[in-house]
């Protein structure tokens, strides 16, 4: 597939700005509803190849340590040895190792997903929003993506049984990504 003139000109290397991004997550809690999280230190990279999409890449790392559900009890028991044990794991990792163009505006990115010391590979359906140039006269980038993992896969098998049946941490865990991205000099 051909890019764009203008998917063309975005080519180069991108900041992920944690102002202006989300990297977020949804779990199912007591089988009746969910419970949204997201983490709040990370860093990333793009590099964008408008010419030929399937160069680009993709990296984060992201501060265990960081997540909040708004409730700071939760939160707790999250960085505890039960689920990330932040102390021993501190960052959740991604490395993209390939990225193609599904057309139009959707992408797909894949990449390895380390947890707790485990590596396995995550895929992520990305739509890209656009392109502008901010007030401060940054040229940014902007990006929506999900994914959905089973979360004991990576190790994080913690949970309690129901009396009326299942279980407290349902294993699917699906993870939401707004990222916005500033144009490197």
């Amino acid at each position: 597939m051909t890019a764009t003139p203008d998917l063309a000109t975005l080519t180069g290397d991108y900041t992920v700005d944690p102002a202006h991004t989300t990297i977020g997550f949804t779990a199912r809690h007591a089988m009746v509803t969910n419970v949204k999280g997201k983490f709040l230190d990370f860093t990333g990279t793009l590099h964008l190849d408008g010419t030929d999409p399937s160069r680009s890449t993709a990296s984060l790392d992201i501060t265990m340590d960081s997540i909040d559900t708004g409730s700071p009890d939760r939160d707790g028991h999250l960085k505890s040895s039960d689920f990330f044990n932040t102390g021993e794991y501190p960052t959740m990792t991604f490395h993209s190792t390939k990225a193609e163009s599904l057309g139009g505006d959707d992408y797909r990115i894949t990449g390895d997903l380390s947890i707790l010391g485990t590596t396995k590979p995550l895929t992520i359906d990305l739509e890209f929003n656009g392109a502008a140039k901010d007030p401060f006269g940054n040229e940014r980038v902007g990006f929506e993506g999900k994914a959905e993992i089973k979360r004991s896969e990576w190790g994080l098998t913690w949970n309690a049984a129901l009396e009326t049946g299942g279980v407290l941490v349902s294993d699917k865990i699906k993870l939401n990504f707004d990222i916005s991205a500033i144009r490197q000099a």
